[in-house]
C-alpha cells in the first residue's frame, strides 16, 4: 500500500511538473511574440540554469537573442543545438535564416540541406531553400548582366526572379 501511494503521489508531482514546464515554454514565447524580450530572456536564463540541454529552451533562447539585436549569439546558440540534437530540422533552418540575412548563401545551404536530412517534408524548410535559389539566381543574373549588360534576356530574368521573391 506504501508504495501504492509513492507511486500515486510520484504520478501528481510528476504530473504538475509537466504543466508548469509547458507554461514556461507558452510564458516564453508570449513575451517573445509581445516583444518583450529582456522579460522572456530572464526567464529563459532560469530555465536553462536548471536544465541547460532543454532544446525548446534553447531554441527560444535563441529568437530571444535575435530580437534583441544579439545575431551572433543567436547564431551560436543554434549551432550549438544542432550539434547537441543534428535530429532537430528547427534550429538548422532558423539559423539558415540568419545567415541569409548576412547574405552567407552557401552556409545557409548547407544548414537547409541538414533541415532536411533530419526532416525530408519540413514544409518551411523547402520554401526557405526555394528563396534561397531564387536569391541566388538573381544575384547571378546580376552579375551576368554587369558582364555582359546588352543581353536583354538576363535583365528579364533577374527581374523575375527578384518578382517572384516579392510577392507574398
Amino acid at each position: 500500500m506504501r508504495n501504492w501511494l509513492s507511486w500515486i503521489a510520484f504520478c501528481t508531482l510528476w504530473t504538475c511538473s509537466l504543466g508548469v514546464r509547458a507554461d514556461l515554454y507558452t510564458d516564453v514565447n508570449a513575451l517573445v511574440q509581445s516583444g518583450q524580450w529582456a522579460q522572456a530572456q530572464a526567464l529563459a536564463e532560469a530555465r536553462l540554469k536548471t536544465a541547460p540541454t532543454d532544446p525548446q529552451m534553447r531554441l527560444l533562447q535563441s529568437h530571444v537573442q535575435t530580437g534583441l539585436g544579439q545575431t551572433q549569439a543567436a547564431m551560436d546558440t543554434l549551432r550549438a543545438l544542432t550539434q547537441s540534437f543534428p535530429e532537430l530540422p528547427e534550429p538548422h533552418n532558423n539559423l539558415a535564416a540568419l545567415l541569409v540575412r548576412e547574405n552567407r548563401h552557401d552556409e545557409a545551404l548547407t544548414a537547409l540541406h541538414a533541415a532536411l536530412r533530419a526532416r525530408p517534408d519540413y514544409a518551411l524548410a523547402l520554401e526557405n531553400l526555394g528563396d534561397l535559389h531564387l536569391a541566388m539566381a538573381a544575384q547571378a543574373f546580376a552579375r551576368a548582366r554587369l558582364v555582359t549588360p546588352t543581353q536583354s534576356r538576363l535583365q528579364t530574368k533577374q527581374e523575375g526572379a527578384e518578382r517572384v521573391m516579392r510577392s507574398p
